[in-house]
Formats: structure tokens, sequence, C-alpha cells
């Protein structure tokens, strides 16, 4: 990631860094009514701004193919008991958090890690907090279907028959699934529920943010605090662009505009119970390897939309921005007592990057100014991503 420039460098810097480039102009319609049939040319719109996204060979969009996945993501016929969708865990108006320290499934069994945004999440490199060999969207889906610890939609209750029966039984998906996979003689599977998801998920992109407006030239986008606020971000002296850099603010991002793809997992010196280098519920990247320098390692979250996405870290321990800040202007938390008494700050394994730091009070809220300026008020509400299902019932 790189550092960031102020003045009118800031976005020819930018746009060096990233090759932007926006697919053909075709627009996307993702609600009911009438639609282009899958044989016409369909490609996805990114932003000017934004680097290339992805697309598999073996998934590339058609526009009966993102409807379908949109009406699947939120879809509770995806549970075992019919109560949850990813939805569910990730809803709209909060960035797709659900602003939980952290998650419930659809047992109402709490999980050990918060429901992760899913902005920009087709530029994820790796999808989760902690799993480093989740790097398609197609196979993260199969996760929170199948998983059974933690229990989330609790599909493997079920056998497949009965899920995909379930969907058969409705007209809309009878409809949909073919249209989205006309070669198929059987379009109605578990890897094509998986792919549709995948399909509409590449369309959750926040990139309007008053940051953004203010990079693409309208200087009247940002206030002083707030550009006071960019520059203590980019800044050495804070570290933050480190791990929260680039377009994506975050450093595990792919795109085949990129020389290579890093997939990096961090110690942020929050937790080292009892001086074991352990961390209390989730061990992150250790919970795969079993390997000690993994001890607390965790996927830099995007920073974009920000204000609406709290509680804060993988397990909602922090509830506000003011109190993150303070953590690392720490270099990590230190707990004096309890169960979880430790001393991060000396966590043999915490980023080289959370060195701690001082800041006035003015500049405190200079920095928070900066971190509002990420929210992305029109991603918040568009009505491209919003629960089909509460559209037809308005």
């Amino acid at each position: 990631m790189f550092n960031q420039p102020t003045g009118d460098t800031t976005h020819r810097r930018l746009l060096l860094r990233s090759i932007m480039v926006c697919l053909l102009p075709v627009i996307v319609h993702c609600g009911g009514g009438d639609m282009e049939t899958p044989e016409e040319p369909f490609q996805l719109q990114f932003p000017d701004h934004f680097p290339t996204v992805f697309l598999p060979d073996d998934n590339l969009p058609n526009a009966a193919k993102l409807e379908l996945g949109r009406f699947l993501f939120y879809d509770p016929l995806l549970s075992f008991n019919e109560s949850y969708s990813c939805g569910t865990c990730h809803q709209q108006a909060l960035a797709f958090t659900d602003g939980r320290p952290v998650a419930l499934g659809a047992s109402n069994e709490s999980h050990s890690l918060g429901s992760m945004s899913l902005a920009n999440v087709a530029y994820g490199a790796t999808l989760g907090w902690g799993n480093p060999t989740l790097t398609s969207l197609e196979a993260q889906a199969l996760v929170p279907m199948f998983n059974e610890e933690p229990v989330e939609l609790g599909l493997s209750a079920l056998t497949e028959q009965a899920l995909l029966d379930r969907l058969r039984a409705e007209d809309r998906y009878q409809r949909l699934f073919p249209r989205a996979f006309p070669a198929d003689s059987d379009p109605l599977t578990v890897g094509n529920i998986v792919k549709a998801i995948a399909t509409f998920e590449r369309t959750i992109i926040s990139a309007n943010a008053p940051y953004d407006r203010y990079l693409i030239g309208d200087r009247s986008a940002l206030n002083e605090s707030a550009l006071r606020g960019m520059n203590l971000f980019f800044s050495e002296r804070l570290e933050c662009f480190h791990c929260h850099g680039g377009f994506a603010f975050s450093d595990s991002v792919k795109s085949p505009d990129f020389p290579f793809t890093e997939r990096p997992f961090h110690n942020n010196g929050m937790y080292n119970v009892g001086g074991s280098g352990r961390y209390p519920s989730n061990q992150g990247v250790y919970e795969l390897t079993s390997e000690r320098q993994d001890l607390g390692r965790f996927k830099a979250p995007t920073l974009r939309n920000i204000a609406v996405t709290a509680p804060y870290l993988h397990d909602g321990s922090v509830a506000t921005l003011e109190d993150l800040i303070d953590l690392y202007a720490n270099g990590g938390r230190q707990i004096v007592d309890g169960p979880n008494e430790g001393d991060g700050t000396t966590h043999p394994n915490k980023s080289v990057f959370i060195v701690g730091f001082i800041l006035n009070d003015d500049e405190k809220q200079d920095l928070i100014a900066f971190l509002n300026s990420l929210t992305d008020v029109e991603f918040l509400s568009n009505p491209e991503l919003r629960d089909p299902y509460t559209d037809a019932t308005d």
C-alpha cells in the first residue's frame, strides 16, 4: 500500500498506483421486471477510480444470475429453519454488517467473530477474519451455508435435495435458474447457488464517499478538519495506511491490474491473555495453522463506512471510534484484571506498525472527521443492493 500525499498530487498518485478501468458501459439492473436475456453482452460496472475486478472464467455474470443472486442473498430459505439469510448478518444500512459485537447464527448460537463488512468484497484477496485459504466468493459462500462450528445458516442439518426442493418449489427460482445458467440441463444446484450469490456480492461496491469525490476533483468534498485528518491517517507518525491504505482501505486486495496479490494478516496487540500470547475466544489464523506465530493474526478489514460498522475489531470489543483510536495510540491494549488480563502491547506477534502515537484532542477529532468522510451514503441506500423482498411489499 502507499503513503497518501496531499493536495492535487493525491489523485494523480492514486491513479498511477492503481490502473483504473471501467468495464464496458452496460447498466446493471438488479431488481424485478424485464431483464436482458443471458445471451446478450453483459458486464458489471465498476468505478473509474477503482482497479479492475477479478471475474472467474466459470462464473461470468449475466442479468438473470445477478437478479437470482440478490434474491438468494436475502432469502431465509437458505437457512435450516428458514429464519436467517445472508442479509441477516450483512445489512445494507450498516455497510453489510449487523451491529453486533459477534455474529448470531440461525440456531441462536453466538459466534466468536463479528460480521465483516461486504463493501467492495469483490476485491478481497482473502475472505473472513482469519482464513488464508478462502480466496474466492464462491468458496466462501459455502462456509456460512454449511458450517457446523459455529452454526451460521445451518444447512448441514438438511439434505442437499431438501434444500434444492425448497427452492424448486418457488416460481421465481423456476424462472431464474434456467435463465442464469442456460447451458445447464439441471441448473438448480448448490454450485450454481453460490455462483449466483457471488455474482451479486461483486456488485456490493462502495465508491462515492466524500473522500472519493475529493479524489476525483471535488475539492469541496472534504472540510479542513477532514483534510487534516487525512494527512494524519496517511502519515508515518500514525502508520494507519500500512494496513488500511489504497482504494479499499485494506491491505488484502486483488485485481488483475496488480502485479501480485498479498494476503496479509496482522496481530494488533489487543490481547495477550496471561502473557501466553493467546486471544480470548478466537485465535485468528492460528485456528487453522496451529503455528504460534499466527496467534492473534487477523485480516485488516476495510475502513470504508467505518462510522456505521461499530462495534469494532474482530470480536466487537471496542464500542466507539474514539476508543479504537486510543487503543492504537497506546500501541495495543493492556487489561489489568479479569479473565483476559494481559499486556497486548508486548505480544510477540504484534505488527511492527502498531507502535503507538500521541494525538492532542483537536488532532483526534480531525482523524475522526476523516474516517467519517469514508461513509458512502448512496451505497447505504442503493436500491440495487437492498432486500428485493422488501421491494415487493412496498
